[in-house]
């Protein structure tokens, strides 16, 4: 039982990390579009760099890609949220049945995990060059993230077998 608890608390906790997320980038907007802007209008990398011809200087193209980043949040936040909460429903069943009901949190963890790689690590850090910008560096954050979830996504991918009779 230790070990299912476990599962539906970690997938819950990055569930509870992406709303979080959601709830700092909707209550505090502006703030936080700063990073998007920066990151896609490229401004603070360096001045002879010859990768800018990338930028998006457009606002309206920007909020859009923020309103994307929030609205993936967002889906992020739901699934392993109810996947936790599944899971929970689960908890004393056989072991076929905790292992059937994973799929949602699976969803989730996958999708938080390629948002902040593909996002983050190969949109952010290498097509933008946010490797270069000394104040906009969302890598090593965003390599936190995907170090958490994927420990959390090859965690509850471990079977789970029945539980020991009482």
């Amino acid at each position: 039982m230790a070990v299912r608890i476990s599962k539906i608390v970690l997938v819950a906790s990055i569930g509870l990390l992406a709303l979080m997320i959601v709830i700092n980038n909707v209550t505090d907007y502006d703030t936080n579009f700063q990073y998007v802007y920066h990151v896609l209008s490229m401004d603070t990398i360096f001045p002879d760099s010859t990768l800018t011809w990338r930028a998006i200087h457009d606002p309206a193209l920007q909020r859009i890609a923020y309103a994307i980043i929030i609205a993936t949040e967002v889906t992020i936040a739901i699934l392993c949220l109810t996947g936790a909460g599944r899971l929970l429903g689960a908890i004393a069943g056989t072991g076929v049945t905790f292992n059937q009901t994973k799929t949602i949190a699976i969803y989730g963890l996958t999708l938080a995990f390629v948002f902040w790689f593909i996002g983050f690590m190969v949109l952010g850090g290498e097509w933008y060059a946010m490797w270069q910008s000394p104040d906009w560096n969302g890598q090593q954050p965003a390599f936190r993230f995907i170090g958490c979830v994927g420990i959390v996504l090859l965690y509850l991918n471990m079977p789970d077998g029945d539980l020991p009779k009482a």
